[in-house]
């Protein structure tokens, strides 16, 4: 609608919109959580979640509306038609950039049940949206490395506790569980460091999608497995909300869970090994369906 003005204009106005926004929705949003605690009553937990599910939703549906504002991009939406909001869904994509957070709440907004992300511990201090996201019940993950491990031998296996845990508060209210499966953006660097056969993305990472199928077998019931295109140039934030992007391409495959994808990933060997290979090929048809995208 205001394409017209130069791209730094919309890019600050756009900004402003948006913390506007944020900051207007998550303050009473932060507030009515705090009565969960007051009266932790189930039923009322239950009810109050979808008041604060419906906030979000609004705050979700402004944002999109910021960016129509702002932006003129060209849409290729596919498959979008084989999704119900009133299913349990495992959410798969691959990972280029934050706009792909964007994207996905643009375009998914009220046709499925609304996307919760496992989150970096470190993100609750961001302004607004870390207490935002607590309040939403996004799980925070505190993830430990190779040698914070061998010297403390005790936090193994304390990451797949909280998500457990987390995944405890799906159970009540429809919820789509989001998964960036490859733990991080892809960058050229990156592929080059993991020496990976893929053309256009990082290798996927299947402990973490493997556990919360095992964890929640009986309220999951499909995959649906996004791709993100941009085919020009991946975009930054700055450049996604200033105007400069404009066509994105995004594919929806629906993936039914069978028996084949629910067991015991980190105690029953042929099931770790079943699950990564079909992980492994699912993630080379990713790759081929970028390129032929591209």
């Amino acid at each position: 609608m205001l394409n017209f003005l130069p791209p730094l204009l919309k890019g600050i106005l756009a900004l402003l919109l948006y913390a506007l926004n944020t900051i207007c929705l998550t303050v009473p949003l932060i507030l009515l959580s705090f009565l969960k605690f007051i009266v932790p009553i189930h039923s009322f937990v239950v009810i109050l979640d979808r008041i604060l599910i419906s906030i979000a939703t609004i705050w979700i549906g402004i944002n999109s509306f910021n960016s129509k504002l702002f932006c003129k991009i060209d849409w290729d939406i596919r498959g979008l038609e084989k999704l119900d909001k009133k299913e349990w869904y495992m959410v798969i994509s691959n990972h280029q950039s934050w706009v792909d957070i964007l994207v996905l709440q643009t375009i998914l907004n009220q046709k499925i049940p609304m996307l919760k992300f496992f989150l970096k511990k470190e993100l609750i201090w961001v302004p607004f949206l870390g207490l935002a996201w607590w309040a939403l019940d996004f799980p925070f993950m505190k993830r430990y490395s190779k040698r914070q491990l061998k010297e403390n031998p005790g936090l193994k296996g304390k990451d797949l506790e909280s998500t457990k845990k987390a995944c405890e508060k799906f159970k009540n209210t429809p919820v789509s569980i989001m998964n960036f499966v490859e733990g991080t953006r892809f960058t050229s660097h990156k592929k080059n460091d993991q020496n990976n056969h893929f053309t256009h993305l990082l290798n996927p990472k299947a402990g973490g999608i493997a556990f919360v199928l095992g964890s929640m077998g009986d309220q999951l019931h499909k995959i649906i497995d996004v791709t993100i295109v941009y085919p020009k140039k991946i975009p930054t934030f700055w450049e996604y909300i200033s105007g400069r992007t404009h066509k994105i391409i995004i594919d929806f495959e629906v993936i039914p869970i069978t028996d084949f994808l629910t067991g015991d990933y980190f105690n029953d060997p042929e099931y770790r090994k079943r699950f990564f290979i079909w992980l492994q090929t699912l993630w080379q048809k990713k790759d081929e369906k970028i390129n032929a995208l591209k």
